[in-house]
């Protein structure tokens, strides 16, 4: 199958252009001046589809490295399985994403893999990685550190907080630092101090404090910004790598500038929730509606500048990414298990499918460029994560994951309207987005056009990951 994607603009990370794209099976086989032959062949008449994107862009497809299909939590599991999630991602404009294996305490680290693996299985509608979750780490999971990164699987999760269920203690933590300092493998942390976080909700639910908001200003923005500095602290004692997970506070952005501009390998990544939604209207709102934002880290108060730090940070490159932390539960029956106790609402928004819309609005509003809009949601991700040139970036021999976007395009954000996850609400009803996905390619095959899903189930396939691009 030949597709010529002809008269669009062409948008990489690096710059843009009028070109066409020529997809040749999975693969882009050229990007060619409007109009142009190919050595003499007439492409435009020996295609097998031709899209005119005149008047669009034409960009690489997104890539979502946070994603939490089918996760446990909290006695519940997250709504989207690996079908529905990843479905509604190809809708928005994401062709590929890395989930998270989890690992209990006491389990078999491979075995978990394994596990997941079979999860997903045939079951994607796009293109799918691992990053491996460890709690605790002891002698086998360090072994399973280097059979993991042979496999692809090259990032590796910890968790400064959620004691008995994720908690990893500093020692451990170094252990596994120690070990990705010598395999090359990216440290992925859940930066917030568990222990003050506990003593906090403890204090407020017996003081009658149980609505949602409370949520939120029981994980205040220090117990993020302290457990950020002690895992650059950490992973500057061991020479490891390191990746701040959904950063929300603008202080825990600080201790990464910090380090960053001490020459230290550290990244972070915020989440759309960072950019555009707040601790007062949202989690704040009246009754138990503020438990559809119940997210950790959580959302942060509007006026204290969080938010607008944020897209700052995009723009100076002290947050290199977004990605969507996407761990979807129902208002009903998942969400509503913490209707007298917040602590008991399972900690989740659903974003996987409005991601691409939700920053390229950040374009229309003047907060970041054209380039930079894709740089994060695809080209960044891509070279973070051992994926560049296959992903991320539209150039001969890169798969044909392709998304044509038009920019007077309209799209109106709400569960009657734009929304396939499976969940009963949507985190960003009435949110109006100057711009449309029109056409998503999944390598070379058309999974969206025409507000139609041409997909099936097990379209996507395992990619197996090498290091990462950014480490010295």
């Amino acid at each position: 199958m030949k597709t010529l994607i002809k008269n669009g603009t062409v948008v990489n990370a690096t710059g843009r252009g009028l070109a066409d794209v020529l997809i040749d099976g999975e693969k882009i086989a050229a990007v060619l001046a409007p109009g142009s032959n190919l050595l003499g062949f007439d492409v435009a008449g020996n295609v097998d589809r031709v899209i005119d994107a005149r008047g669009k862009y034409v960009i690489p497809g997104g890539i979502d490295a946070h994603t939490h299909m089918e996760m446990p939590f909290g006695g519940t599991q997250a709504s989207d399985t690996f079908e529905t999630g990843t479905r509604a991602a190809a809708w928005g404009g994401t062709t590929s994403i890395v989930d998270f294996v989890v690992q209990y305490a006491g389990e078999d680290v491979l075995e978990r893999y394994a596990a997941w693996q079979q999860k997903a299985a045939g079951q994607c509608a796009i293109d799918y990685g691992f990053h491996q979750i460890l709690s605790d780490v002891q002698d086998s999971s360090l072994t399973a550190m280097d059979e993991l990164v042979s496999e692809g699987v090259s990032s590796f999760k910890l968790f400064m907080a959620y004691k008995g269920v994720f908690l990893s203690d500093d020692g451990q933590i170094v252990k596994a630092m120690q070990r990705a300092a010598t395999n090359g493998s990216m440290i992925m942390m859940h930066a917030e101090n568990g222990s003050v976080i506990d003593l906090l909700v403890q204090q407020a639910v017996a003081a009658g404090n149980t609505g949602p908001l409370y949520h939120g200003l029981t994980r205040p923005w220090q117990a993020e910004e302290e457990a950020t500095h002690r895992a650059i602290m950490l992973a500057n004692l061991t020479g490891a790598p390191l990746y701040i997970v959904h950063v929300s506070a603008k202080q825990a952005v600080e201790q990464i500038a910090t380090a960053r501009d001490n020459g230290q390998n550290v990244f972070g990544e915020t989440c759309p929730q960072y950019l555009y939604l707040s601790l007062e209207e949202n989690l704040g709102a009246p009754g138990f509606e503020g438990a559809k934002w119940v997210c950790s880290t959580p959302l942060r108060a509007k006026a204290e500048g969080h938010q607008h730090h944020m897209w700052q940070s995009l723009r100076t490159n002290d947050i290199q990414m977004v990605s969507t932390d996407h761990c979807p539960f129902c208002m009903k029956g998942q969400k509503d298990m913490g209707l007298t106790d917040f602590s008991k609402i399972p900690n989740g928004i659903g974003s996987v499918e409005h991601r691409m819309d939700l920053l390229y609005q950040g374009v229309v509003d003047g907060k970041i460029s054209l380039e930079r809009w894709v740089e994060v949601c695809s080209t960044t991700p891509a070279r973070m994560f051992g994926m560049y040139g296959q992903k991320g970036v539209i150039a001969p021999g890169a798969d044909g994951d392709v998304v044509v976007y038009d920019p007077n395009g309209h799209t109106s954000i709400g569960l009657e309207k734009t929304h396939h996850m499976n969940m009963d609400y949507s985190a960003w009803e009435g949110y109006e987005i100057d711009g449309h996905v029109d056409t998503v390619i999944s390598r070379g095959k058309v999974v969206i056009e025409d507000n139609a899903y041409l997909g099936t189930k097990g379209d996507g396939r395992f990619i197996k990951r090498g290091l990462s691009s950014y480490l010295i």
